[in-house]
């Protein structure tokens, strides 16, 4: 049986670059990267993704891809594109992020 066509199935609706950039067959870096922000600018600032979210959009094998996604995640809050959020709370992308951590939307 093939991954959780969820998040594959919401870039679908999505209906932007981005979306079909994650759906698309560059690499996984650039799939991923996009699939955050279609995911995170889908659901908007009052909602949030994850990064196995974005890494279920772009392979039934995801898995493997979470260590990259949390990265590109964390990269993307630097530039300001996205918010890391923890039980709620801003995270500040330059510390030690332990533990899960969602990804927002920014306005």
């Amino acid at each position: 049986m093939t991954g959780d066509p969820g998040p594959r199935r919401e870039l679908g609706r999505v209906g932007t670059e981005q979306a079909r950039v994650a759906l698309g067959s560059g690499s996984d870096a650039e799939r991923l990267r996009a699939a955050i922000l279609a995911l995170a600018g889908a659901r908007g600032s009052g909602s949030s993704t994850c990064p196995s979210d974005a890494a279920r959009a772009v392979a039934d094998d995801w898995r493997p891809l979470l260590p990259l996604a949390r990265e590109l995640a964390i990269d993307l809050a630097r530039t300001g594109a996205v918010r890391l959020t923890q039980r709620g709370r801003v995270l500040d992308p330059d510390a030690q992020l332990r533990g899960p951590i969602r990804i927002q939307g920014r306005r």
